[in-house]
């Protein structure tokens, strides 16, 4: 037997990120084919938008303006006039990233010098604790209530110690309600003046109608922030991974900017990006089936005893009663991929989003069996 210690043995690793958890992420198509044996999979673990995409997103993709051999523009701009003219606020206040997952990266690396303090809530968007931990900050996590909501009290009880930053999602991913304008209210005002406030509006597309608008409010209240959003799930574009951040000021945007790599974005995620804004009627077809399909779905689980909490978004999360584990195996071998929920305290919820009538028939279905309701 070689006896002889791993070549990594005698590296000296930043302790920071060799501690890190792992990132959740959803199970691959391959995977799940191998592990469960059966080719229709109902893929329902990594909240995709089970419409696909714009035709003009393809169309743009199979157009002569899609050079592959050629480095995309590392600032951008097109993109960012684009969605400057979309959302109100000058492009110089937008940077775009390789998903918004990178601008998470970019802000930790931007906005945490050493000993850091970030705030956040849990469940949580697991970068939102791991890109902060990566650089050897603390992180405080307030749990959610017992009514699976916000507990506004505990962040604000937080937000008086003034963190460098504070990260809360809303849609709340992986929970689904979102927060009221009189609940993002609250914690503004409970914000300091030190504190960048990093609201993640990744389902921003799919809540219900009079909801507030996270970049309107934040600037109306004139404190330091970033609104990340995403082209990966109302618009479909998951596979090109191309979301953004819109700051507070120029200085914000220019320091975020300078934190990630120079040709983050590429060329097809940057075309891809643009067809998909230019094409509004397609998406808001495709969330108001979502939503549909959601609220079918989540009717259809209740008359088997399964309450999820409230939701605005392209997902359900709920309590299996028992360990999510075992029971996203007891899908997977009925074809359907799920996320069991792994953060301590919460190994007993899953999350499931929304697909198509069939998958989602197959998805109740398959939870009646495993749960024998």
């Amino acid at each position: 037997m070689d006896t002889r210690s791993k070549p990594s043995a005698r590296l000296a690793f930043n302790p920071h990120v060799a501690a890190l958890p792992a990132y959740n992420a959803g199970m691959s198509l391959g995977k799940a084919r191998a592990l469960s044996g059966k080719h229709d999979i109902a893929r329902l673990g990594s909240n995709e938008n089970p419409y696909g995409c714009s035709p003009k997103v393809l169309e743009a993709l199979a157009s002569p303006a899609f050079e592959p051999w050629r480095y995309a523009d590392p600032a951008c701009a097109e993109l960012r006039d684009v969605l400057a003219a979309h959302v109100g606020v000058d492009a110089a206040e937008i940077v775009c990233g390789n998903g918004s997952e990178e601008m998470i990266a970019a802000i930790s690396r931007a906005f945490l010098p050493p000993d850091s303090s970030v705030l956040t809530v849990v469940p949580s968007f697991g970068l939102h604790e791991i890109e902060p931990l990566a650089l050897g900050a603390k992180v405080t996590k307030i749990p959610m209530t017992a009514g699976l909501d916000f507990d506004l009290a505990a962040l604000e009880s937080e937000l008086k110690k003034a963190p460098q930053i504070f990260f809360i999602s809303s849609p709340w991913n992986p929970v689904g309600p979102a927060l009221n304008a009189a609940a993002l209210d609250r914690l503004i005002k409970a914000t300091s003046p030190t504190t960048l406030f990093v609201f993640d509006e990744a389902y921003f597309e799919l809540m219900d109608p009079g909801m507030p608008n996270g970049i309107q409010v934040l600037r109306a209240a004139g404190i330091a922030h970033v609104v990340l959003r995403s082209f990966s799930k109302a618009y479909g574009l998951a596979g090109l991974r191309v979301g953004y951040a819109v700051c507070s000021d120029t200085e914000i945007a220019r320091v975020i900017a300078a934190a990630k790599t120079p040709f983050n974005v590429n060329a097809a995620a940057q075309l891809g990006a643009i067809a998909a804004i230019g094409d509004q009627a397609w998406m808001k077809q495709a969330v108001a089936d979502i939503r549909a399909e959601r609220d079918r779905t989540r009717a259809e689980l209740a008359k088997i005893g399964i309450t999820p909490a409230a939701s605005q978004t392209n997902f359900l999360f709920f309590d299996c009663g028992t360990d999510a584990s075992e029971v996203a195996k007891g899908l997977l071998a009925d074809g359907i991929i799920v996320k069991a929920w792994r953060e301590k305290g919460y190994e007993s919820f899953l999350r499931a989003n929304t697909g198509r009538p069939a998958e989602n028939d197959r998805l109740v279905a398959s939870l009646k069996r495993v749960l024998k309701r």
